[in-house]
């Protein structure tokens, strides 16, 4: 598995690459696709939310569980696609809160670089999948290594906003040290949570907290 990622990170988590679950990590993603599974996203994409935002320029992190696993979906950002792509349904009640949030109309467009380039880390804990397969990657390590991402942003930074929505996202909070950053609860997006993500109001709290301690919002049009 190739380390495409920022500099920057690679300096930060160079001890992580160190410790033998990541070699057994990388090891275990190459045996997949030698053995000819088709792992999403594709190679030059996994890790494209570090990419697009160096840990100096994090403001905001929304913590997805693992990418979408059916074809042409998954790109490397946490609930993002690929332009074009039709929209997943936790996608679309994103956009549904954004509007109810701060009135901005989805334009159709599904994908999230343009907050990630804004400095909005669209991290999934579990950064590959097996097509068809959700989660089939939970026990492969990638836990391990985003776990140690977040405690890097907490211990190293200030005034970062987490969202976490879900159980499994707000299983993480203890990783967050809540007297230097924001943390936002709510339900996850899905359907499955019957509404609940509705009224979080995440969007407009993130970027009333963000001025609050001089920092830019985020433009949250795409």
């Amino acid at each position: 598995m190739t380390l495409s990622i920022d500099n920057n990170w690679n300096e930060a988590l160079r001890e992580e690459y160190e410790k033998p679950y990541f070699a057994e990590l990388c090891s275990f993603i190459d045996r997949q696709r030698t053995q000819g599974k088709v792992i999403y996203p594709p190679e030059n994409q996994v890790f494209k939310a570090l990419d697009l935002c160096p840990p100096q320029k994090v403001k905001i992190v929304i913590l997805g569980q693992d990418p979408y696993h059916e074809e042409g979906q998954a790109m490397g950002l946490s609930f993002s696609v690929n332009r074009g792509v039709k929209a997943p349904p936790s996608l679309k009640n994103i956009f549904k809160e954004l509007e109810s949030d701060l009135g901005i109309t989805w334009s159709g467009n599904t994908d999230l670089s343009p907050w990630a380039e804004q400095g909005v880390l669209l991290l999934n804990s579990i950064l590959t999948v097996e097509k068809g397969k959700a989660a089939s990657h939970s026990k492969a390590g990638w836990e391990q290594f985003t776990d140690a991402i977040i405690r890097l942003l907490s211990k190293n930074y200030e005034g970062i906003v987490f969202m976490l929505w879900g159980n499994y996202a707000r299983s993480k909070r203890d990783l967050i040290d809540s007297s230097h950053h924001l943390v936002l609860e709510a339900a996850h997006p899905s359907p499955l949570a019957r509404g609940a993500f509705f009224g979080s109001k995440p969007f407009s709290q993130a970027n009333s907290y963000l001025l609050s301690i001089a920092k830019e919002p985020i433009d949250w049009r795409i």
